[in-house]
Order: C-alpha cells, then structure tokens, then sequence
C-alpha cells in the first residue's frame, strides 16, 4: 500500500463501531425482493460479496418502513414487520462474517414513490407532483402522480413507523440505521422548497422545514437506544429532478446541517454529483465540506470517488471521514481489495441502467441500477 491511499485504509470509531477501513458501499435500488417485500438468498449473495471485497461498510438499499404509503418501488425490501425482520438475519450475518459493519437505510418514498403492493395512492408534505416523469428502469411510466398533503395524525403515524423499523433493523442484527433524507424521498421533501409547501409548523422557512425530520430521529433515536449507530443522508439533487439546488446556497446548507449537529445523530452521508466540487455556485464548499464545517459530524462522501486522488483529498483536508461508492462498486464490488493491491477499477457500464425492470432482475449483478 502506497502512501498516497493510507488514509483510505485507517481504521475509525463511530458510536462504538469500529470500521475497518473508509470504504462504504452506498446505498442502492436492486427491485431483487420477494412482492411482499421479504429479502431472499439472492440479495444475501449481493450484499455478502462487498463484505468479501473489503468494504469497512455496506449500507442497505433504501428499506420501506410499513405497509401504507412508504414502499417506492415494486419488489423493494421492506422491514415493516417481523417477517421481514427475520428474513434480513441471514444477510446481516453474511456481511458480518468477513468483518463488515451493515447498515439499514430506512426510506419513505412519499410523492416519489411509484411501485406500492398496498395502495395506488401516494402522500409527500403537500399534494406537489415530483418534476418529470417516473423512472422506466424502475418500472414506472408517465408523470408522477399528485400525491395526497399528510395529515398530522398520518405525520405521527409515519414517524412511529420510521422508529419501529429501526428497532426491526436493530434486531436483525444491523450495526446502524441511515435515514434516507435524500434524493427526493419523503424526508428530503420537506426540506425543498417546492415540494413543501405546507404553512404549519413544518413549512415555510428552512428551519420550519427541518422541523419534521428532526422529530424523526428524535423519535428514532429513543426506539433504538443512545447507543446504536444513527445517522441520515442528504442531497440537493432528485432521483426526479437531478439539477435541484438549495435555493439560499450555503446559507442553506448551514441552516440544515446545524439542525443535525444539534440533533442525536452520528453520521451525515452527502452526495453530489463530484464529492469534491463545489456544490453552490464557483467558490463554495462541496456538500462534504459544508456538513463537516457546520455539523462537526463524522461525514460520508460521495460522488464520483472512485478515483483515490479525490477520495484521499477529501480525507486529508478533514472534509469528510469516509468514502461511499456507488456504480463504481456495482462494477468493482472488490473495489478495496483492488485499490489497496494497486489493481485498477472497471468502468461501469451505463447502458445496463436502461433496461427494463422485468430484465433487471434476471441480469447478472455487476448490472444493476443506482438510485
């Protein structure tokens, strides 16, 4: 191992957890699960192999949380109930026995959501339908739907179901739970302006806009105790509207990740599409930089960091203290094995990402899609 990539292969302590090296493999949709949302041999084969390829950790594709409006996507995992809990076992343990850490994404789809096994109806903060059309690779087609503007008595119930499936995920064995605040699920819209619209509490200024996501892992964080590992993603593109910028730039950003340096979070995962570029306008920070500066948070990066001058950048100027990858890892699911022994990665192949779902799930693994 070089010096150049030895900060890639430091061990680091979170919440008690010990990581063996920097590398995450980042959380990705694989539509691979039984209709009823229980997890499968096959998925155990997936997930096992990053462990087997060196990654200090795996963070689970995105897991609906109850049998109403949270599922996104047909055959997606859930962990909703007990069954789905005790199906997860075995796959935690795989990824256990080669000396990773696994962590379950828990997402709520909300307007985004385009594939639900218990109901045609979609919920999100305010009845705004996502921009642009659903995704074809995973099964969608046409414009999203207006989803129906939640209740408080439905908020409460999505919070209690948000915290019930982190204590599921905490009894199959995960070492963590990572909130999907991200890429235009449920919590991410109601931190973006046009799709909150609501004028409670939670809507309004940036803060008010927060204000339901910070109950979230509130109540979260008192179901699962103060010392499991807690920690949520964030973004500022969309799976529906990619080029989506918060609209107050770094003030923003300082607003939304002060709320969660002040919140009984571990972790904050970003991501962009360049980990290492500025993420408002010429000049600024990189999402990064700004949810280390202003959550003093340990932080996960992503976004193109496959090449190790980017991802050792990141660590050495204490910008970030890991590295996810995503596609690179679909490609490379040996990604660190390789790294450290000098070996170069594969490049992945983006036409795999245009088949047809029902193709998709028969397609070898290194072919699969990325939220």
């Amino acid at each position: 191992m070089t010096s150049d990539i030895t900060p890639l292969f430091e061990e680091k302590i979170v919440q008690d957890n010990r990581f063996k090296n920097r590398y995450v493999v980042a959380p990705m949709t694989r539509v691979s699960a039984a209709n009823n949302g229980t997890a499968n041999e096959r998925m155990k084969q997936y997930y096992e192999r990053y462990a087997k390829g060196g990654f200090g950790a795996v963070i689970s594709e995105g897991i609906y949380p109850d049998r109403t409006y949270s599922q996104g996507y047909s055959n997606q995992p859930g962990l909703a109930d007990e069954q789905h809990r005790d199906a997860w076992k075995p796959i935690v343990r795989g990824v256990h026995q080669h000396g990773s850490l696994f962590i379950a994404q828990i997402m709520h789809a909300g307007a985004q959501s385009q594939g639900n096994a218990y109901t045609n109806q979609t919920i999100a903060p305010s009845a705004v339908a996502p921009k642009n059309d659903q995704l074809p690779f995973y099964g969608g087609k046409g414009p999203f739907p207006t989803p129906k503007a939640a209740t408080h008595e439905e908020l409460e119930e999505i919070k209690q179901s948000f915290a019930r499936s982190a204590r599921l995920a905490k009894e199959a064995g995960f070492d963590g739970v990572e909130l999907h605040g991200a890429n235009g699920y449920l919590l991410d819209q109601f931190i973006t302006d046009y799709f909150n619209q609501r004028e409670d509490q939670y809507g309004g200024t940036t803060t008010n806009r927060m204000r339901y996501i910070l109950e979230v892992i509130k109540e979260v964080r008192r179901e699962v105790g103060h010392d499991y590992l807690l920690g949520i993603r964030i973004s500022q593109g969309k799976a529906s509207d990619g080029e989506h910028r918060w609209a107050l730039g770094e003030t923003d950003a300082k607003t939304i990740f002060g709320e969660l340096g002040d919140s009984p979070i571990d972790f904050i995962h970003v991501t962009d599409k360049d980990g290492t570029a500025s993420s408002f306008g010429e000049g600024s920070l990189s999402m990064a930089a700004a949810a280390k500066t202003f959550s003093g948070l340990p932080v996960i990066a992503n976004g193109g960091l496959h090449e190790t001058d980017k991802a050792t950048q990141l660590l050495s100027s204490d910008e970030a203290d890991f590295i996810s990858l995503g596609t690179a890892a679909l490609q490379n699911p040996d990604a660190p094995n390789r790294i450290r022994n000098g070996q170069r990665l594969e490049p992945f192949d983006f036409s795999s990402i245009m088949l047809p779902q029902a193709e998709i799930k028969d397609h070898e693994l290194k072919k699969e899609v990325r939220r």
